[in-house]
């Protein structure tokens, strides 16, 4: 029931889903609180680590929890990692001196390096962190921006230059690990492996410091330069959160900046931070380890004297992090290093006998054993660091997302803001089509009285403004539907909208993620598409692949304008509705006609976080806006217009042909014959 709080005591389960949970902070000792139930009462919401996610009912059983007062050992973990910090800050303290006083930092001048280098930045970080908006702030780039995870679905490149050094910088998709329990984790691993940038920024959400901080640990693991943007910084100070981050980054040897990606702020000082630890500058950065135990670092270490015999894993990966991941099953790294044959295969099966022997030691299974420490070294560091303040029981965002997700009132809300999204695109864009074709009529009537009849103008007049002009009229209600899309990204429903889909889509076999890209579809197929690949199961990403041209994109609006216009003057806006809730149909029964065909067997499970309401930044969406109309544009500036040309062409020549006859004329003329002969013939021609 909602409000009803348990203390994890186990996940049962194997494979990926157990992984995903596990490193989301499903872990022994931590308390979890159920918030609500979807309207279809499947799947529930949870708060966990000071963020909310849902899951399915039959996934959430695999979960074991205990009422808080039963469970003792839960701080266990905790006193350990904060064991482990005093030591590691008593000897920082005989190192660097005394810790901070948790004032902000000053940034002083740090030594750059030379005008013209060329620093390669990759940008990492947890979905719904603002990494994209930091991107798009520096670099000046377009890339969209959404308060849902799984926005970015391939890596993004620009440029930014400070004191004549140029940061060539890579906007990562949203990840919560680099495991390879996505194609996007897996992908940013890669990323960082092949093309080793020079420094990592990982930008982390400061209102959920403890699950941001887990993707930081494995960065740590990888022993690659880390700069750590703590982002939406403005929202912890109105919440009053004490932190010290200075300290913290202290302890784990990484700079932390304050940012605000959505103003701006703290950008100039990151990169500064970026240029001073490429340089061995900055004060905080330097080389530290997570210590997994006695047990794990003995296993760690065997199979360290087992990879610096493998020469292909010298210089390419950190030795460290390849036996961490050999240790945590993943099987990419176990396909790596076996890849070599020989002293590689030895050290996989080496490694299979590690976790063997710590499992039947310790009494739990190694996933756990590495998210515990990992969890048990947040917690110690910002049991020192950070101090959270009092909370209201009730906040605006879940007020907010009382009534939006509310058993009887969410669905309704849900079609109402469909239904509006779809009307406003009619009616209001109404007005600026009426304005755009009249212009194009009075250009097309200016043409003609300027210039003297000919080709040239028959292709002006009949062919690019006949043919783009009436395509053009169309782009004020691209430009709307668009907008409304952004907003809902940009304030968070469309992750409330997949939570309250997921029964519906669930039937269908199908995740209620795959909501997001299939109402992407709904401005273009083509991105759309490509969002598939935010989708944890492949089985997901090709049924929602082959469902969404079923979803009507913006390049048929323009059709269904014209024949709503012609046909349904009266109702427009609610015959625009009906059509895509007719696309809408035929994509379900597709799904379930191919699920029982081809998938009867797969099953996608539901884990997704629900970030809090955000009011969206017009510019952001205006932005957002006028990028896909900016698209929109040059397809008419490229496609239509030949396409028009061609028409046109194959319209006008060749010349002086006649391929149509009027049929009415010559059954006139025939008649007009048959009478004149009648009248002309002898009164008694004829008879007998």
């Amino acid at each position: 029931y909602n409000g009803q709080k348990g203390i994890i005591t186990r996940v049962r389960g194997r494979g990926q889903f157990r992984k995903r949970i596990i490193e989301m902070g499903f872990i022994r000792g931590k308390t979890v609180t159920v918030i609500k139930n979807a309207p279809l009462k499947d799947p529930v919401e949870y708060r966990l680590m000071g963020y909310n996610v849902s899951l399915r009912r039959s996934e959430a059983a695999m979960i074991d929890v205990e009422a808080p007062p039963q469970v003792d050992a839960s701080m266990q973990v905790d006193y350990a990692a904060t064991r482990f910090m005093h030591r590691n800050r008593r000897r920082m303290r005989g190192n660097k001196g005394g810790p901070s006083d948790g004032k902000p930092d000053v940034h002083h001048p740090f030594p750059h390096p030379h005008a013209g280098t060329v620093v390669r930045v990759a940008m990492v970080g947890n979905p719904n962190c603002g990494k994209t908006t930091i991107f798009n702030f520096a670099s000046g780039a377009r890339e969209r921006v959404g308060n849902y995870g799984g926005v970015t679905v391939r890596a993004k490149e620009g440029r930014f230059s400070r004191n004549g050094v140029t940061f060539i910088i890579t906007d990562l998709p949203g990840t919560y690990s680099i495991t390879e329990y996505s194609p996007e984790e897996l992908f940013v691993r890669n990323h960082l492996i092949d093309n080793r940038p020079d420094v990592v920024i990982n930008v982390i959400d400061a209102t959920n410091l403890e699950r941001n901080l887990y993707l930081t640990t494995q960065l740590i693991d990888m022993n690659v330069k880390v700069v750590v943007a703590l982002n939406m910084h403005d929202e912890m100070e109105e919440r009053s959160d004490s932190f010290d981050y200075t300290a913290l980054g202290e302890m784990l040897g990484i700079p932390f900046i304050p940012t605000v990606g959505t103003e701006g702020i703290g950008i100039l000082d990151l990169f500064d931070t970026v240029a001073a630890v490429l340089e061995k500058s900055d004060r905080h950065a330097r080389d530290i380890r997570i210590n997994y135990g006695p047990d794990i670092e003995r296993a760690i270490d065997a199979l360290l004297t087992e990879l610096a015999q493998y020469a292909p894993i010298n210089g390419v990966i950190s030795p460290r992090f390849a036996a961490i991941k050999l240790i945590e099953r993943d099987t990419a790294m176990k396909t790596f290093v076996s890849a070599g044959g020989g002293k590689g295969e030895e050290t996989v099966r080496l490694a299979d006998i590690l976790i063997r022997e710590i499992e039947e030691e310790l009494g739990e299974d190694i996933e756990t054993l590495m998210a515990d420490a990992r969890y048990g070294f947040i917690a110690g560091a910002l049991k020192e660091t950070f101090r959270p303040a009092a909370r209201p029981t009730t906040t605006l965002s879940e007020k907010i997302d009382g009534i939006i997700t509310h058993q009887f009132m969410g669905f309704p809300i849900f079609l109402f803001f469909m239904w509006l999204t779809f009307q406003l695109t009619f009616s209001l864009g109404q007005y600026p089509m009426d304005w755009i074709e009249g212009g194009i009529g009075h250009i097309a009537r200016f043409i003609t009285y300027a210039m003297s009849p000919g080709l040239l103008r028959e292709i002006l007049v009949d062919g690019i403004l006949a043919g783009a002009g009436g395509v053009i009229v169309f782009l004020p209600n691209i430009l709307i539907l668009f907008f409304m899309i952004s907003l809902m990204e940009d304030t968070g429903y469309m992750a409330r909208a997949a939570f309250i889909m997921d029964r519906l889509m669930h039937a269908i076999g199908l995740h209620g993620k795959s909501f997001i890209p299939l109402v992407m579809g709904f401005g273009c197929n083509v991105p759309a598409i490509m969002a598939t690949r935010t989708l944890e199961s492949r089985k997901e990403r090709i049924l929602t692949m082959l469902i969404i041209p079923f979803m009507s994109c913006s390049a048929r609006l323009p059709v269904f304008v014209l024949f709503i216009g012609v046909f349904f003057p009266e109702h427009a806006g609610s015959m625009l509705f009906a059509l895509y809730l007719g696309g809408v149909a035929v994509a379900v029964v597709s799904a379930t006609v191919i699920k029982k065909i081809f998938f009867r067997s797969s099953e996608a499970p539901f884990v997704m976080e629900l970030p809090p309401y955000r009011t969206p930044r017009l510019r952001n969406s205006l932005r957002h806006m006028w990028d896909r109309g900016n698209e929109y544009l040059k397809k008419i500036g490229g496609i239509v217009l030949i396409a028009s040309i061609i028409i046109w062409s194959l319209g006008r020549f060749p010349d002086n042909v006649e391929f149509s006859k009027d049929y009415d004329a010559l059954a006139a003329k025939a008649r007009d014959r048959i009478i004149s002969d009648e009248t002309t013939r002898a009164p008694g021609e004829g008879k007998s």
